[in-house]
């Protein structure tokens, strides 16, 4: 069996409202606003190669009121950031030692993938990973698992991928591959 991992939230902790909670000194003053102004379907466009600087000069045209605020999904990205998420670095080695393939999956930014990639032995242990980024596509489109497959050589059919995101563990459903929805390394274990 080949695991694929997804990065954010499942084997790095991201969260905007690291950021943004302190800012706004309000949980719902921040959800407000990463529902309506730095959505998610924004970030993703730079997940998917928009350069930042673009990505922010377009939002910020649309709300000029809340640049400064917008400025710093970029500017202070790595504040987003918060750490390895407890106990996947010894569940991916475990697996690894067991005999399966350990794979990485993510949409992440080619802007802020190498800030993080180095601190994190956990990406060091990952037999291959493909990255949105690089590639110009974008969970959940069947494109980027495949290419996955393709170039790693890689059977759906031997394939589980696990993800925070139910659409893109959906995605993966959808080229033959198991998906798991990520809630925790507890529900991780009981449903492999």
């Amino acid at each position: 069996m080949n695991l694929i991992f997804d990065f954010g939230k499942v084997l790095i902790d991201w969260d905007p409202h690291y950021l943004y909670d302190p800012y706004f000194g309000d949980r719902s003053r921040t959800d407000w606003f990463l529902e309506n102004i730095c959505t998610m379907d924004w970030n993703l466009q730079m997940d998917g190669g928009k350069p930042f600087a673009v990505g922010v000069a377009e939002l910020s045209e649309r709300f000029p009121e809340w640049a400064r605020e917008i400025e710093m999904f970029h500017k202070d990205w790595i504040k987003m950031i918060g750490g390895p998420i407890p106990g996947m670095l010894e569940f991916v080695k475990e697996m690894k030692a067991a005999g399966h393939g350990v794979y990485g999956l993510s949409n992440w930014s080619t802007e802020t993938f190498p800030l993080i990639k180095d601190d994190y032995p956990v990406l060091g242990l990952l037999d291959g990973m493909v990255v949105s980024g690089y590639e110009g596509v974008t969970k959940p489109q069947p494109e980027i698992y495949q290419l996955l497959l393709d170039r790693y050589s890689l059977r759906a059919s031997d394939c589980v991928f696990i993800d925070d995101n139910p659409a893109n563990a959906a995605g993966a459903e959808a080229v033959g591959i198991r998906g798991i929805r990520f809630t925790s390394l507890s529900d991780l274990r009981a449903a492999l």
